[in-house]
């Protein structure tokens, strides 16, 4: 595995921005989700990385070298997509050895079906080998796309939304592989996402796009605690962040630059003895916890709460703010107030 780079990269398309004067190290051995909503520049970026793109401006390292106009075959990268991209007349182990065949890999027959075995092995699907690829699963059949990304052992891998397209289950189960197989093997991936739960469970560190700039970058308790802007705060959490006036009652002194608090809905106590009244504009029961929307002199807030306290829809309650350090924010929604 190895260290990568972008160093100055801007890539345009006509008259849009995609990627703009990014700079980005991903160690070696780490696991860096790219997070960002549509047309933040997340694909562009991971394109850049695979040479499936070449920047306008700047330069693309892998390994210390610098490949900025290799193509990707010359790169060792391995590119996952959203989609399984399986060719549906193999069977699982055909799809798995295809690229260890390619021209100039010179491995034996039992060198693959070792290989492919142990990758097999590794994501539960050796008891598939035989079968096409049309009779698997979904989940079945991103297992082999990330099988065959994994079997070739490249540099680093690049993983474009591969679990977007399964159902929640499946997605969790493969979210816990995932992050198994790249610890067991030391892997240096870039994966890229807009799912805040798949970044905050996978990552070993968060880089935040917005409109092609890279604007934060931290482990997942960094950005979700210490975000540089309200962009970076929104992207975290669920319910997200509430951002209440400075009047707000049981809000500590704000910073003389300050505009708003931002207040995780964990840190709004509802039936508080004292506080602010508040009236339920709506509940959402979630089994092991419940969210409130409330509306607080205007302000619609949400609150996060253990599934045991009681609210009815239309009912008033006080609430009150936890947190005597809430995150400040100025009239450009940059964070103030910190170290």
């Amino acid at each position: 595995m190895a260290e990568a780079s972008l160093i100055g990269v801007t890539r345009r398309f006509g008259p849009i921005t995609a990627v703009d004067e990014i700079d980005l190290v991903v160690a070696d051995g780490e696991f860096l989700v790219l997070l960002g909503p549509t047309g933040a520049g997340k694909t562009t970026t991971l394109r850049l990385f695979a040479g499936l793109e070449l920047p306008d401006r700047g330069r693309v390292e892998i390994g210390g070298d610098d490949v900025t106009v290799l193509p990707p075959s010359a790169r060792d990268v391995a590119f996952v997509f959203q989609q399984y991209s399986l060719y549906p007349h193999y069977t699982v182990f055909d799809n798995l050895a295809f690229p260890l065949r390619a021209p100039g890999r010179q491995l034996g027959s039992d060198a693959i079906k070792r290989r492919v075995g142990e990758i097999a092995e590794t994501l539960r699907i050796a008891h598939k080998l035989q079968n096409r690829a049309t009779e698997l699963s979904g989940g079945e059949m991103q297992r082999v796309a990330l099988g065959r990304a994994l079997v070739r052992t490249p540099s680093l891998f690049l993983m474009d939304e591969p679990l977007s397209s399964l159902d929640a289950k499946l997605r969790e189960e493969l979210r816990l592989e995932l992050k198994r197989i790249q610890r067991d093997l030391g892997a240096t991936i870039i994966f890229v996402t807009h799912d805040q739960l798949e970044a905050m469970t996978l990552a070993d560190r968060i880089g935040i796009l917005r409109e092609g700039r890279l604007v934060q970058t931290g482990t997942p308790q960094q950005v979700y605690q210490c975000p540089t802007s309200v962009y970076a705060a929104q992207r975290l959490g669920s319910p997200p962040i509430n951002l209440l006036r400075l009047d707000t009652e049981g809000l500590p002194q704000a910073p003389a630059t300050a505009a708003r608090a931002g207040v995780r809905p964990e840190d709004i106590a509802v039936a508080a003895e004292r506080g602010r009244e508040a009236r339920v504009l709506a509940v959402e029961r979630l089994g092991g916890e419940t969210v409130a929307l409330l509306d607080l002199d205007g302000q619609t807030l949400h609150a996060l709460l253990d599934a045991h306290v009681r609210l009815e829809e239309g009912a008033t309650t006080r609430i009150a703010v936890r947190t005597m350090e809430p995150i400040w924010f100025d009239h450009d929604d940059r964070r103030v107030g910190h170290g």
